[in-house]
């Protein structure tokens, strides 16, 4: 079946309701639940995450507002993000997974539909299962409203009033855009937040206590874009050695925070940006003296002290880079040669490190059609042999890394 066969496939079957969702003969997908135990660590939890709040200035006959109503809820309140359906694709008729891969997917992502054409090639190529963990706040761990285009077109007209100057404001990426430029500390909350969620699953995992991967299946990591954010993260933590033996493969991801261009229609509009990067690479050790919470987790966790080697390249180079050498061997990672909000030699900067002794490979590619790096494989049918034939390709890479 061709990419854009098995994407609109896909496409069109793949829900969270069904307990099991067959594909073909061989592959089908699995729902089960997750319930995060982290929501106090969340903005309204117990009171952290709220030093500091961005306030517009507006007109006086401005009319409030939508805006505060509908997306500026307590985070620790949002129910979707605390009990939620994630799926796991596995070999049809398989009990238990005794290997298994996480996929963590990109910023501002409401949907897994690009993804599962790309787990189920991993998938057939390594015979492993493929767990799709959302991150908090993304996919179905957000409330349906922030992918409603009527409302989020209200939102959008407001937010172009308030900042007429604003770059790239849509209806696709205002509600997140809103969020972080309200309180742009919820990246580093949200991030904790998955990166302790995905830790409880590994240790339910181990403690035999999930029905459908076994306590020693292996655990490898495909992610894309920002995903690769939080699997780094965690592979530089390496709580209890859980990742010893982890092989980890990323496309479109792999930088730290402070070199990636987020600002794309896509993703982050430019006022989000700028205050996001003010609060989380410019300023965060001023609002760590005054937030004691945030100093805690930032600095005295090693995810924290990880996360925020991540988040700036600048700081802490000779340890993360340390850190990069001693996991070599466990890495792989795919950039696009016109991938403007990933860019390849930020990757390679990252990954092979400032004087490029870090023997990762990196391999960057350029399809030979019109592509960005939110969507690589374009679905069109008057290219689909093209893509098709670099789809393949790219995730033969891939796979041959994770087998």
């Amino acid at each position: 079946m061709k990419y854009i066969d098995l994407f609109n496939h896909l496409k069109e079957i793949v829900n969270y309701e069904d307990k099991t969702i067959r594909i073909d003969d061989y592959h089908e997908f699995r729902n089960y639940t997750f319930e995060s135990r982290y929501r106090f660590i969340l903005p309204g939890g117990l009171g952290n995450g709220d030093d500091y709040e961005y306030i517009p200035t507006l007109p006086n006959d401005y009319e409030p507002d939508i805006i505060q109503e509908m997306l500026n809820k307590k985070d620790s309140e949002i129910l979707e993000n605390i009990k939620f359906r994630y799926h796991i694709l596995m070999p049809k008729g398989e009990t238990r997974s005794s290997k298994f891969i996480f996929l963590f997917h990109g910023f501002n992502e409401k949907t897994w539909h690009k993804y599962m054409p790309w787990a189920k090639y991993i998938a057939e190529k390594t015979g492993k299962s493929i767990v799709f963990f959302p991150i908090a706040f993304h996919m179905n761990r957000a409330p349906l409203i922030w992918s409603n285009s009527r409302e989020m077109h209200n939102i959008c007209v407001q937010r172009i009033k308030r900042h007429p100057n604003i770059i790239c404001s849509s209806l696709s990426n205002v509600a997140l855009s809103t969020r972080l430029h309200n309180k742009p500390q919820r990246f580093i909350w949200s991030g904790l937040q998955s990166y302790y969620d995905v830790i409880d699953f590994v240790e339910n995992v181990k403690k035999d206590l999930h029905p459908a991967i076994k306590p020693d299946a292996s655990i490898d990591f495909f992610s894309y874009s920002i995903g690769t954010f939080l699997g780094e993260v965690l592979m530089m933590s390496n709580k209890n050695g859980y990742f010893d033996q982890s092989r980890y493969a990323t496309f479109c991801g792999g930088t730290v925070f402070n070199r990636l261009s987020p600002v794309s229609k896509f993703i982050l509009d430019s006022e989000a940006n700028v205050s996001l990067y003010s609060f989380v690479v410019e300023h965060l050790e001023s609002h760590m003296k005054r937030d004691e919470v945030l100093r805690h987790y930032m600095s005295t966790e090693p995810e924290g002290e990880n996360f925020r080697r991540m988040l700036n390249y600048q700081y802490k180079t000779k340890e993360r880079e340390e850190q990069f050498l001693k996991m070599s061997d466990q890495f792989y990672a795919i950039a696009l040669e016109k991938d403007d909000v990933v860019p390849p030699y930020e990757v390679i900067n990252t990954m092979q490190g400032t004087k490029r002794n870090i023997p990762i490979k990196v391999d960057t590619l350029d399809y030979p059609y019109s592509y960005i790096h939110e969507n690589p494989f374009p679905s069109l049918p008057k290219i689909a042999d093209l893509v098709d034939e670099h789809f393949r390709l790219t995730f033969d890479k891939v796979s041959d890394f994770l087998r």
